[in-house]
């Protein structure tokens, strides 16, 4: 039966630190050159309806290492930006790809493809989600000696896809999170009830309580995809910065973390983004790894004849 993985809980605790572990073995793998090659002959159908740096290329090299291959499409690359549906564009995809990565806007075209796709569907990122991220950054925390189970982390900034996921992540793993939103820019409820009876969340308007003795400061920037860009959000944003004040509150060796792109001087300045404390390029190069190990679990099995085609027949 074919995996997904749409949302951090389509995982379990144990899978997901297993997961996190295999990302750590595979990044030595890479480093020495030596990486296994589980997914040769297998191909990956990558959908982007958003811009990505990081998502497309950690993705498309993850199956060069892995032995695979990559084919990338856009609507304008696509019968999508004709209005073909998400259901006959999985149905089709399905019959061709061993998996499918979809970077999308809202959670129901994700849903929607992975309904009627046979092989496994990734979440490349939603508006309300982004669960590759996260695989990424507790890889990051690891290997810069944060216990993620027994953690504080604070998350200063926007209510969105991003905070999200660390509520996700907080509920299979346990570790304290403290989110600290302005005004009018808090969590999504749904999220909130969906995580609030198995994590340790709490929640304020109040940067400096949220970030005071945590281990990790995490922040994004304020204005995610295809959201304008106003003064007044601006302005109600301008003491959630993260900068040497902010981490004053922090404990002496918390680390920074922020997904990419920055905005430097806005949610988070040069000083901290390029300090001592800041961990966001080994974030970014972790990608690669922690992607590769969810590549590896769902594409790695099972074999091409179970894939939903059917019985090979003479």
């Amino acid at each position: 039966m074919k995996r997904d993985f749409l949302t951090l809980k389509d995982f379990s605790r144990d899978e997901l630190l297993n997961v996190i572990k295999r990302a750590q073995e595979l990044k030595k793998y890479v480093k020495d050159g030596k990486c296994p090659k589980p997914l040769e002959n297998k191909v990956l159908a990558m959908i982007f309806e958003k811009p990505s740096t990081r998502t497309r290329v950690s993705f498309e090299v993850g199956m060069i290492h892995l032995g695979g291959s990559s084919i990338y499409l856009n609507q304008t690359t696509s019968q999508l930006g004709r209005g073909e549906t998400y259901s006959d564009t999985a149905r089709v995809l399905s019959r061709y790809v061993n998996g499918i990565v979809f970077r999308t806007f809202s959670q129901d075209r994700l849903d929607e493809l992975a309904k009627h796709s046979t092989v496994p569907v990734i979440n490349g990122l939603t508006d309300l989600l982004h669960p590759c991220q996260i695989v990424a950054d507790l890889v990051t925390l690891t290997e810069h000696h944060k216990n993620i189970q027994t953690m504080t982390l604070s998350y200063v900034g926007d209510g969105n896809n991003y905070t999200h996921s660390w509520m996700m992540a907080s509920s299979l793993l346990g570790f304290n999170l403290k989110i600290a939103t302005p005004h009018g820019y808090e969590v999504d409820p749904t999220i909130q009830k969906m995580c609030e009876s198995q994590a340790q969340i709490s929640y304020s308007n109040d940067p400096e309580q949220a970030v005071k003795d945590c281990d990790v400061v995490s922040t994004d920037t304020w204005f995610s995809m295809g959201q304008e860009v106003t003064d007044a959000k601006r302005n109600a944003f301008s003491n959630f910065q993260v900068n040497s004040n902010l981490m004053k509150h922090a404990k002496k060796d918390a680390v920074v973390l922020h997904l990419l792109p920055a905005h430097r001087g806005e949610e988070i300045t040069d000083e901290v983004m390029d300090g001592p404390q800041s961990i966001i390029f080994d974030q970014a190069e972790n990608r690669l790894f922690g992607q590769m190990a969810v590549l590896e679990k769902l594409l790695g099995e099972p074999p091409l004849e179970k894939r939903g085609l059917g019985e090979l027949k003479s």
